[in-house]
Order: C-alpha cells, then structure tokens, then sequence
C-alpha cells in the first residue's frame, strides 16, 4: 500500500535503479487517499463511524481539502471530488484491511451485521464518485459477497485467484535465489521451503511467507511459527466445533469456486474462512462438467503443525500437546513401538477435560475420536490418508513416518467390549493393508481402536505387525 501511494503521488527519487523507474510518467501526480482499518479493534457501529470520521479527517488535512457535508457519506464524497478539483488529477483510494471491522466482530453476528451496513455504507461513495477516480486498490483477508459489501460497485475486480498476480504476496524460488542466497547461505534450502513455502493461488507457482523468511533470517536459521503466532484463530476453531467438522477431511478438500468466494456473516464456510486466512491453499486444479475443481491443502509444516495444535485445544481442551508427548508419540511412530503408542494414546485421552464431552454431540461418534487422533498425528508432521480407500472398503485412517505404515480402524460402542477386537476385525477381513504389503524396508501395523461412550476412552486396542 505503501510502495502503491509513494508511486501515485509522483515520488520518483524513492525508485530510482528500480523496476518501475522508467516505466512510469512521473510528472503525474494524483491526490491518493488511504483508508486505514488495520490498527486498533472496532467494537460496534459507532466506534467505526467515529474510526471512519477520524480517517476521513486526516486524509482531508493531509490533502488540504475541506468538507460542506456533515454526514460520512458526504464526507467522503467530497474529499474524493475535491482531491480531484484541487489538484487536477482524478485520485486514488487505497484501502488497507477493508474487511477487519468485520472480522473483529465475526463473533457476534448481529454486530457484524451492524458493522456490515457500515462499511457498505461508505464504500457505496465509491461507485457515486466513479468519474473522480483514478485507480482504487483494497486489500483484506477474507472476500465478502459483493452483493452484501460492494453492492453496485460493479468496477472492481478480485485478483485472489488471477494467474497473473498469483506471486504479488510472497516470494518465489527464483526471488531467494537472486536476492537472499548469500543471506541463507548455510541453511537447509529443502527443509526452508517445507517450513515456508507452499502458498498458491493458481496451482501453478508456490510463495515463501515474507514475514517468516525475514524473521528466520533474523532469528539466526531457527525454525519457528513466526506467521502463526502473530494470530491464534480462536473464532476459526470455534466454527470448526460448531460444525462438527471431521478433521481427517483437511487432507482431501475439494470445492469449486463458488465455495472459494462465497464468505459472509449469515453463512460462513469453515473451508472458505480457512482458505481466505492462508489456512489452506490450492494444491492444484481441475475441470469436470465444464467446472473449475480447486484441490486444497494445508500449505506448509509451521501452518500444519500450529493449526492442529489448536485443533488439539479445541476438539479435546488441551492447551496443546505437550513437548514431551509429542516427541514420545513421534518417536513411537517411527520406531514402530504400537504397544506404547497405545498407552500414549489412552493417557492423551484420560486428560481430555470431562467438560470437553458435554452437549458435544460429536463425541458420541467415530469422528471425534478420528478427529483428535488426526490433530494429534498431524502436529507431528505424520502423513494422514483418512478414509484410506480399498477395493474392499476404507480404513478410517492410515498414518504413515519414517518405515512404517498405520492401518487403523475406529469404532466406539456403548459398553465395554467383550472377545475379539471388531476393529481389527474389520481391518483383517476386508483386507484394508493388502496395497502396503511387500514393501521393502516397510513394516505394516493393523491397529483396531475401540473407544466407550462412558469411560471416554480407548477400551480395547490390538494390533497385528507384518514386517
């Protein structure tokens, strides 16, 4: 936005021996107005029209342009028109965060509604004004309904998913290559991308974070969740639970466009909100029946690992899963220990707040169990194939790290279970391990979990090993 406003207002000094430089006409200089939201939190309808008021303000003396109308449309009218009339260029509007007012408010949403009419309100001047505007420029992290938002103003045009902007916000392979290879030079290049990069919005070309490859290399190469700290998704995981969303899903999303850019405060679509907040983005694309099919994924390890911590706090109450387990539940894993993974995994359980079971529909069921397990494995970086397919059926889910392979099957009954283990069981007799058999160097683990409504816990656990 910056670099944006610098640019219109005719700031040639500031590009010299860059790209731009010589391809501009800097004797144009247009009046440029921004539009601000991204500091401070709004509460409710009046706080905006105040934050609104207070902006409209400091644009006009930045710009010596005053106002005759006392309302904030008319405000806003004649600081765009007057831009215009004064300095003999049309103007340019920049708006930073168009959509936060909203988003501090996504929780309540009959206030977001209120906050809604507000800002639809204001950015209804901008369709009035068309013949005053030069170029206008809104960033924001989700994309709401035109209708709901912009209604009217039919000229401006949604570059998310545009092929020819698709690396405008990260950096490529190629930029690193050129412009910070001998300030990483001594990192581990293959794992630096799997930490960071990943983000895509056409399926074609994936971006690094800006902000965790500067701070990775201030922090002296540490692998951290810089992005990911700097916003815990509370309202996110919320919705998540609210849905009863099967986590195991995460691994195998796919929406068509619509879903994509379908968001608002009357119906709001985990998997859009994920998508439009750098949660998940476009593995790759197809066409079926004349449609565009957009495949998603989670784009990289600091997201998968940090959002299935909060996933773990928020489908089973704990804070997040402890250092400790975490690297006991690793090392079981890979080490192929399956009898202690089966006490590791009743002890997460058993810690599992009694709390976290009330009115929660969802634990009656396979899915949450499933779900849990899932956020706990996916924190460790584990490949998941849930609902791993078969010519004779599917495995609830399939875990693979390092040499060995999880076949699991999940079941929970009403009471405490007697004889053979029915979930592996089922694994055995449909044969869900038979395509991961004779692998060299593999072992293969069947694993039948059987979890009770009352205890709310793993009851019965067996397993049959082929190495």
């Amino acid at each position: 936005m910056d670099t944006l406003k610098e640019i219109f207002e005719g700031n040639q000094k500031l590009f010299e021996g860059l790209y731009i430089h010589d391809k501009w006409d800097w004797s144009k200089k247009y009046p440029v107005i921004k539009l601000d939201f991204a500091g401070g939190e709004v509460r409710n309808r009046e706080e905006l029209d105040v934050r609104i008021m207070n902006i409209l303000r400091k644009n006009g003396e930045q710009l010596g342009v005053t106002f005759d109308s006392t309302d904030l449309v008319g405000k806003f009218g004649d600081l765009i028109s007057g831009a215009a009339l004064k300095y003999g260029q049309r103007a340019v509007v920049l708006v930073d965060e168009y959509d936060k007012p909203l988003l501090d408010n996504i929780h309540n949403p009959e206030m977001a509604k209120e906050i809604r009419s507000g800002l639809k309100n204001l950015y209804s001047v901008l369709k009035s004004q068309d013949a005053n505007l030069q170029f206008i420029f809104m960033t924001g992290v989700t994309q709401f309904s035109k209708v709901n938002l912009f209604s009217g103003l039919n000229q401006l045009k949604d570059i998310t998913l545009s092929k020819f902007y698709s690396s405008i916000c990260g950096y490529t392979d190629k930029d690193l290559e050129e412009y910070f290879s001998e300030h990483l030079s001594g990192s581990d290049p293959e794992k630096v991308r799997k930490w960071y990069n990943g983000y895509n919005w056409t399926g074609q070309e994936s971006v690094y974070n800006p902000y965790d490859i500067l701070l990775f290399l201030s922090e002296d190469f540490s692998f951290q969740n810089y992005w990911f700290e700097t916003g815990t998704p509370t309202f996110l995981i919320e919705l998540f639970k609210k849905h009863q969303y099967f986590l195991p899903n995460l691994e195998n999303v796919q929406v068509t466009r619509e879903v994509l850019d379908a968001f608002d405060v009357d119906y709001i679509d985990p998997i859009a909100l994920l998508f439009q907040s750098g949660y998940l983005t476009i593995k790759d694309t197809y066409i079926d029946d004349q449609e565009q099919i957009f495949n998603l994924k989670i784009p990289n390890r600091e997201v998968r690992q940090a959002l299935n911590s909060q996933f773990i706090s928020g489908y089973a109450g704990l804070t997040s899963l402890k250092l400790d387990s975490r690297l006991q539940m690793k090392k079981e894993l890979s080490t192929g220990d399956v009898t202690s993974l089966i006490k590791t995994i009743k002890g997460l359980f058993a810690g599992i707040p009694w709390r976290n079971f009330t009115n929660n529909v969802l634990a009656n069921f396979e899915g949450y169990y499933a779900s849990v397990l899932y956020a706990f494995f996916a924190s460790l970086n584990a490949q998941i194939i849930p609902e791993d397919i078969t010519n004779h059926g599917q495995a609830d889910m399939t875990i693979l790290l390092g040499n060995h392979i999880y076949v699991m099957e999940i079941k929970v009954v009403d009471h405490l279970p007697e004889g053979n283990n029915q979930a592996l069981q089922q694994i055995i007799q449909r044969n869900y391990a038979e395509k991961y058999r004779n692998r060299e160097g593999i072992s293969v683990h069947e694993v039948g979990l059987v979890f009770n409504k009352t205890e709310r816990n793993l009851v019965q656990a067996d397993y049959v090993t082929t190495p």
